[in-house]
Order: C-alpha cells, then sequence, then structure tokens
C-alpha cells in the first residue's frame, strides 16, 4: 500500500483512534493515581494539626484516619466485581468527584469553626511592649486593663469544649467518602487496561501508572510540610499577635488549606472519564484485517447495554461463588493474611511517624513532612524500580518472587528494631524532669511545680505556656519561673526578674527568660540522623519486595 492508501484506510485510522483512546484513558488514570494520593498523604501528615485543632486524643486521630480504610472496606469488594460489568471509565469519574466532595468537606470544617485559641497565661492585646509582672496575684490585675490572666482548667468545676469540638465528625464523613470514592479507581483502572492492551504492553503501562503514582505521596508531604508553617487562621488574625512558633506544641498549621488544593485536583481528574468509552478493542486484534461481523465501538455498547435486568442478575449470582472460590485458594489466602499484617503495622508506622518525631526528637510538623517526603518517599521509589529490575533480570519465578518479598520484609523488620535505641533524654524542665535548682529528677506529682521562688505568686499547675532560660532549663510558664517584669510584644516578649532561674545553674547566668521550649541537647541531632538513616534504608529493603509481592498477588 502506498502511504496515501495507507492515510486513507479506515480500519488503519479507527486503529490508531482506540489507541489514542487507550493512551489517553492512561494519562487520566495516572493524574487520578497521583491526585488520590496526594490527598491521602497529606491527611496522614496533617494528622497532628487535627489533633491540636479539635483537642483529640490519638485514639481519636486513628478512628478518623481510619475512616477512609473503613469506607473503602464496605463497597470495594462489590464495587470491583460488579463494576467491570459496567461503564468502568464513567464509574472511575463518579469515584474521583466523591472524593474531591470528601476532601472539600474535610477542608470546609475550618470555616465553620471559631478562631484557633491556644492555652497561654497570659494575652496582650496591645501592639506595644507592656510591662507584664507575671508573679501577681490575680486580685492585682483589676487595676491593669491592658493585661488578662486566663483562668486556669483546674479553678473550672468543669471543662467546658467550644461547640466547634465537635465538628472533628465531619472531617470524619469527609476522610470516609474519600475512601468510598477511592473504590472504583484502582480495581477498575487496572482491570480497563489489562483488559484492551496487548499483552506485552499491559505490565509497561501498569509500571508507568505507579511510577507517577509515586509522585503523589512525596507532594503530599511536600504540601503538609508548608501548610505546617502557615498558621491555622492566617488571613484572619494579626500574625504579630501570635506569641508562638512552629516548634510550639501548641502550634496549629493551615491543615485545611491542603484538602482545598488536594480536592481541586481530583475534580479536575474526573472530567476526562466521562467522555472515554465503555470498553475498547483490545490492541492488535483487528490489525491489517477487518472481520465483517465485527462491531463498531457504539453498536458494541448498544448490545452490552440492551438487556441490563438479565446482565445484573447474571453479576449478582456469580458474585457469592466467585468470593468462595477465591478465598478457597489456601496460596491466596495466606497470602492475603500476610498482607493484612504487614499494611497493619505499615498504616500505623506512617500515620504516626511524623509525631513520634515531633515528641521524641523536637523536629516541628513542617521539619517532619519535609524529610519524610524528600527521604523515605524516594528511597521507597528507587526500591520498587530495582525490585521490578531484579525480577526481569533474573526472571524470577513466583516462588522465587515470595522469597524475595518474605525476604526484604524480614530485614526491613530486623533494621526497624535498631530504632529503639535512638532516642533523646527528657527536655529539662523545672518541677517535672529537674528540680528548680537544676538537679535530676523525675516527678509526675503537681505540688513538685511550687517551689520557695515561686510560692507566692500564685500560680496554677495546670497552665502550660514554657519559657527557656539561658541555662537551658524550661520552666511550665512564666509565672512558674518567678518573673516579675517583660520587655517586648508577640514572639519578642523577654520577662525579666526571674526568682527562680537565679537559683538554677550555671551560677551566674541570666535572670531573663524568652517564649517558647528549649530546643533539645545536641546529641539529640545525632540520634535524629540514626533514626532517619535506619528509616531510610529500611523503607528502601522493604520495598525491594513490593513489585515481587504484587506479582505473586496478581499470578
Amino acid at each position: 500500500m502506498t502511504s496515501q492508501e495507507v492515510l486513507c484506510d479506515p480500519t488503519e485510522q479507527k486503529s490508531r483512534k482506540r489507541l489514542s483512546t487507550l493512551k489517553l484513558f492512561i494519562v487520566a488514570l495516572s493524574f487520578a493515581y497521583f491526585s488520590k494520593a496526594l490527598a491521602g498523604t497529606y491527611m496522614k501528615s496533617s494528622i497532628t494539626q487535627i489533633e491540636r485543632r479539635f483537642d483529640l486524643s490519638s485514639s481519636h486521630v486513628g478512628l478518623i484516619d481510619g475512616s477512609f480504610e473503613m469506607g473503602n472496606l464496605l463497597f470495594l469488594a462489590v464495587v470491583s466485581h460488579f463494576g467491570a460489568q459496567l461503564h468502568r471509565p464513567r464509574l472511575i469519574a463518579a469515584g474521583c468527584l466523591l472524593m474531591a466532595f470528601g476532601a472539600l468537606l474535610t477542608g470546609l470544617t475550618h470555616f465553620f469553626m471559631g478562631l484557633y485559641k491556644y492555652d497561654t497565661v497570659i494575652q496582650v492585646f496591645q501592639n506595644n511592649s507592656v510591662n507584664i509582672p507575671a508573679c501577681v496575684d490575680p486580685v492585682k490585675t483589676v487595676d491593669m486593663p491592658e493585661i488578662q490572666i486566663e483562668p486556669s482548667v483546674g479553678d473550672n468545676k468543669a471543662c467546658v469544649r467550644e461547640s466547634g469540638s465537635n465538628m472533628w465528625i465531619f472531617v470524619f464523613l469527609g476522610n470516609a467518602l474519600r475512601g468510598i470514592g477511592e473504590t472504583p479507581v484502582t480495581p477498575l483502572g487496572i482491570s480497563y487496561i489489562d483488559d484492551f492492551a496487548k499483552a506485552e504492553n499491559s505490565p509497561f503501562y501498569i509500571a508507568c501508572l505507579q511510577t507517577i503514582t509515586l509522585l503523589g505521596p512525596m507532594f503530599g508531604f511536600l504540601l503538609g510540610s508548608y501548610c505546617a508553617k502557615l498558621y491555622v487562621d492566617v488571613g484572619y488574625v494579626d500574625m504579630e499577635s501570635v506569641t508562638i512558633t512552629p516548634n510550639d506544641s501548641r502550634w496549629v498549621g493551615a491543615w485545611w488549606m491542603g484538602f482545598l488544593v488536594s480536592s481541586s485536583l481530583l475534580l479536575i481528574s474526573s472530567i476526562p472519564f466521562w467522555f472515554l468509552p465503555r470498553s475498547l478493542p483490545k490492541q492488535g486484534s483487528e490489525k491489517d484485517k477487518s472481520s465483517p461481523t465485527s462491531l463498531t465501538l457504539d453498536e458494541a455498547e448498544s448490545v452490552q447495554g440492551s438487556n441490563p435486568n438479565i446482565k445484573l442478575t447474571g453479576i449478582t449470582k456469580g458474585f457469592l461463588p466467585s468470593l468462595k472460590r477465591l478465598l478457597g485458594t489456601p496460596a491466596y489466602f495466606l497470602l492475603l493474611c500476610g498482607s493484612i499484617l504487614k499494611f497493619n503495622s505499615f498504616i500505623g508506622l506512617l500515620t504516626f511517624k511524623a509525631k513520634y518525631m515531633e515528641q521524641q526528637f523536637g523536629q516541628s510538623a513542617s521539619r517532619a513532612n519535609f524529610l519524610i517526603g524528600v527521604l523515605n518517599l524516594p528511597a521507597v521509589a528507587v526500591g520498587i524500580f530495582l525490585g521490578g529490575l531484579l525480577m526481569r533480570r533474573y526472571k524470577l519465578s513466583v516462588v522465587s518472587g515470595a522469597q524475595l518479598s518474605f525476604a526484604t520484609s524480614f530485614m526491613g523488620y530486623l533494621l526497624l528494631l535498631l530504632q529503639f535505641s535512638t532516642k533523646c533524654d527528657n527536655r529539662p524542665l523545672a518541677g517535672l524532669t529537674v528540680s528548680y535548682n537544676g538537679t535530676q529528677s523525675v516527678s509526675y506529682n503537681g505540688e513538685m511545680l511550687f517551689s520557695d521562688c515561686n510560692r507566692d505568686c500564685s500560680c496554677s499547675p495546670d497552665e502550660w505556656d514554657p519559657i527557656c532560660s539561658d541555662s537551658g532549663i524550661t520552666y511550665v510558664s512564666p509565672c512558674m519561673a518567678g518573673c516579675l517584669s517583660s520587655s517586648g510584644a508577640g514572639k519578642n516578649t523577654v520577662f525579666h526578674n526571674c526568682s527562680c532561674v537565679s537559683t538554677s545553674f550555671p551560677p551566674g547566668s541570666s535572670m531573663s527568660v524568652r517564649l517558647g521550649q528549649c530546643p533539645h541537647a545536641k546529641d539529640c541531632s545525632r540520634s535524629f540522623t540514626s533514626y532517619m538513616a535506619v528509616s531510610v534504608l529500611s523503607s528502601f529493603i522493604n520495598s525491594l519486595g513490593a513489585t515481587p509481592g504484587y506479582m505473586v498477588i496478581i499470578r
């Protein structure tokens, strides 16, 4: 055939059109994978922010994070079985749309709550420097209208939360909706590619899909790092009046902002799927020939949808026998049990990893998320790629792939045990981990917070507004430090003439203190470096077995 005849041949044109349609589907699915992975990891990175904003315990936060899996499990098996017989691209579009709504609901919760109020002893309502005598009888503050000493929680008979504290339920529902919406994306997307791509092209397409997906968690943690630097009520409050920094345990970042970004991405990712066809002829099935009995795409769709009642009845009858046959396979059932145990530990580790880095090593939420995004996730990506390369290079069988997956998981587990040795000592906290004269002592008795230097200051042991002295000792509040005056405003407030600071070591140290907790000692930085090295190496070794394990399940 001449080149002109090839261009005018309708069979060749149809083949090119179908190939471009499949590639368009792969591109759209890649962006959907990227968007849902970004939204999921951003949720992980915002755990501590949500915990502080809604005043929740770690158990409640774990429940909120687990709502995604709850929604996912409710519909995953049903959608995977029934969806394969229906219009898969439109089901994926509906799933992306539902995920976008869930992320939007989570982010909008912020706008239905009041401004964030963190616990502090003294609130200054003037921009200029005000002399704040922290060690003062509350009765005497009547003559000082510019100073307001917040009543202690202990002074109240009951702890009454603001009405917005129950708004975490909407975060729970939004995350559950995101889990429900995710159900058709992965199984139906993979099956669509596998059904209509050439057998030799299908692994390559899926590999490209997984590679692009890995960018989602990386950008999710980086977005979480950026939003954690911004104050939760940014744009609504004067930042000069905020007396805490991102390193403070009371700091709450702009957690809601990332959910609005991910919602927009998910909404955009749903658009192409509405215009993609229900089915395609398999690549290469009609190459260089045209069968007179072959159906056009529109004809095939009309035949498939001509009798939906009979079709759905047949699908329903086949669901339970299919599920019974699958779970009755011993090898698959063992793989399923192993996956449950592995992902149970993995999800717990990933969810609270950033919080552990904050609590144990004194890292800010922003820095913890940033390090996970730029160190751990690239190591995982390289491990997955090399694992696939090993399978291809040495042509590993199913049994060899299972052995490799087991070996890497076990080695990664042994490496994680080393993290028990990487920890930091408690920060010197007057009245808790050290005495007021600087000697080491651990106490959980509230009376130990009082000493001769602050006993006449009418301080409450339930107030937490930490200050740091030059000696490296943190005091619970300026009142507990016995401070009599101050200078500066906002974050730059410095308290002077602190009677308790003079009793600490070293002798002759300054009697002034600044807002915020004292940083960890230098040896803590070395421990944190060791922790991250073990974490990255363990992530890499674990991910080496990801591709072999995935191929074992598929086969």
